[in-house]
Formats: C-alpha cells, structure tokens, sequence
C-alpha cells in the first residue's frame, strides 16, 4: 500500500493498519512479560504450553498444538526443552503408539502455582473493558482462521477448474 505523499494524502498510514496495531501489541506484552519469566527462566511461548496443560493435563502433542497455534515441528522443541527442565513428561499413547501424550510433572504444577501472579490485566489500562478487548481480540483472529481456510479452499477449486 502506498504511504501518504502530497499526490496521495488519503493512503492509509502504519497507523492506521489493525494487523500492525495487533502486532506491536504483541511486542509490547512481550517486552512486559519479558523480566517475570526471565525470572521464571521461561520463554512466552514455554509459559502458555505450562498454563494450558495446567487447565487440561495429559494432552495429545496435537491438540495441544491446536490449543497454542503451533505447529508440531515448533512445539516439540519447546516441549523438549520443558521436558530437560522437569516440568512436563512426555510418553506415547498405550492405546496409539503414533501419539504423544504431554503431562505436567510436579515442578510443573509447582512452576504454575508460582506463575499465577503474572497477570498483565491491570498493566495493560484497559479497566472494565479488558474482557471486551479480549473477546474482540478472540473473534478477530477466529474471523481471520476462518477467512484463511477459506481461501486455501477457493486456491484449491482454482487449481481443479485449471
């Protein structure tokens, strides 16, 4: 998209973009929560696999996946690094030796329990309206998986009408 120039003063500025509004949020609750998991010796993307097993325990590798976002091939490694760290414990299914069952260990549920403070509800100003800004925030990215299969499938019935 072109920027503002004198020939052109209603092009939409970075500003005005929502997809970069959305991600320099996500930069700013990094930077947030950088220092409590540093001191957690945690990265972001180990804490929310620890809080999600912590409300469901004994998780498939794959439906945990689905739960974070996150492919196999980038969660397996932080699962490992949980798993070197005594967090989590990883075993294949009895009933399907093809899947990956992940459990918290003690330390983990120890780890959770010291890591419920780390709220940034209150640190991101937005009050009353913070679970309105959540769910909002949930509906988006929802729309925008839905659009996104969408057009994977019209990609598709292009590709057989060629």
């Amino acid at each position: 998209m072109p920027a503002p120039t004198p020939e052109r003063p209603d092009a939409p500025r970075l500003a005005d973009f929502l997809c970069f509004a959305i991600y320099s949020a996500n930069l700013a609750y990094g930077r947030a929560y950088k220092p409590i998991l540093d001191e957690l010796g945690l990265t972001y993307t180990q804490y929310i696999a620890i809080i999600a097993l912590s409300e469901e325990d004994n998780q498939s590798v794959g439906g945990l996946g689905e739960k974070l976002f996150l492919e196999s091939n980038t969660l397996t490694p932080i699962l490992k690094k949980l798993e070197a760290l005594g967090y989590i414990r990883r075993q294949r299914d009895p009933a399907d030796e093809r899947q990956v069952r992940v459990s918290l260990t003690p330390e983990g549920r120890n780890l959770r329990e010291k890591a419920l403070p780390m709220n940034l509800a209150a640190a991101a100003g937005l009050g009353e309206d913070f679970p309105v800004v959540q769910k909002a925030v949930v509906r988006l990215r929802s729309n925008l998986l839905k659009a996104a299969r969408g057009q994977g499938a019209k990609a598709v019935e292009t590709a057989e009408a060629e």
